[in-house]
């Protein structure tokens, strides 16, 4: 898979694309990342980005010439690449789209900054806006690590355990249950006796209840779009009614 980064600070992405997982990912060839320098795609001695926008007010806007130039440079006669760009107005960012884009051989991941990018390029060039929150941020350079790391680690071999993607929170639809190590105490706290009890069945029983659980009592509109099972629907409406009598 082949990250092409496109920001007036590659080099933003130096040191955290080094570390954990994806770094790993990258030192074993599974993951590629392209910072893709914008101002090396600028005519003028200054290097300009941006410019005052049309019709007046607040702040300024990245201007299409560069960045069409950069897009096309990356793409060459290649269609099929998609190019993302982070955007306040995108669709939410979640598991089902960073499951999409791990499908994926190569993105174009195009960061925005001041008050965002012309809209003819947008228009233009752009396949998906995607939007990681509903706050704003100086650039969309965090956001495009956010998306390397969501993404690469669904890519096969990226995590030491491919199962652990499967049973993360929103893979299911719902968010995952607690989890606990050694030791058996901790300032006063055990855990649990049915992780202790080597009793599979129940075990998987009790992870299943805590997801449910966990997902009513703070994501519970997750649980309207969840693929659950009769048991599930079952166990929810007793949870619903326990949190009513109280």
């Amino acid at each position: 898979m082949i990250f092409h980064v496109i920001s007036i600070f590659p080099g933003y992405f130096d040191s955290p694309l080094r570390q954990g997982v994806i770094g790993r990912a990258i030192n074993k060839g599974i993951i590629k990342v392209n910072p893709v320098d914008l101002r090396t795609f600028t005519s003028d001695r200054h290097k300009t980005t941006d410019d005052r926008p049309y019709g007046g007010g607040a702040g300024m806007v990245m201007i299409p010439q560069p960045i069409a130039k950069a897009i096309l440079s990356v793409k060459g006669e290649r269609n099929d690449v998609p190019v993302i760009l982070f955007s306040p107005a995108g669709i939410p960012f979640n598991h089902v789209v960073a499951s999409h884009l791990a499908r994926k051989k190569e993105l174009i991941l195009l960061c925005g900054r001041y008050e965002g990018v012309d809209q003819r390029v947008i228009e233009r060039f752009v396949d998906m806006e995607l939007s990681i929150g509903d706050y704003v941020i100086t650039g969309g350079e965090p956001a495009a690590l956010v998306l390397i790391d969501a993404v690469g680690r669904l890519i096969p071999g990226v995590l030491g355990c491919n199962e652990s993607a499967d049973n993360d929170s929103f893979a299911t639809g719902i968010l995952e249950h607690p989890h606990y190590t050694r030791p058996r105490r901790f300032m006063g706290m055990d855990v649990p006796e049915v992780l202790l009890s080597g009793d599979h069945k129940k075990i998987g029983e009790w992870r299943r209840k805590k997801s449910i659980e966990i997902t009513l009592r703070r994501r519970p509109e997750l649980l309207d779009k969840a693929c659950l099972s009769p048991a599930d629907i079952k166990l929810l409406d007793e949870l619903k009614r326990d949190a009513e009598a109280k």
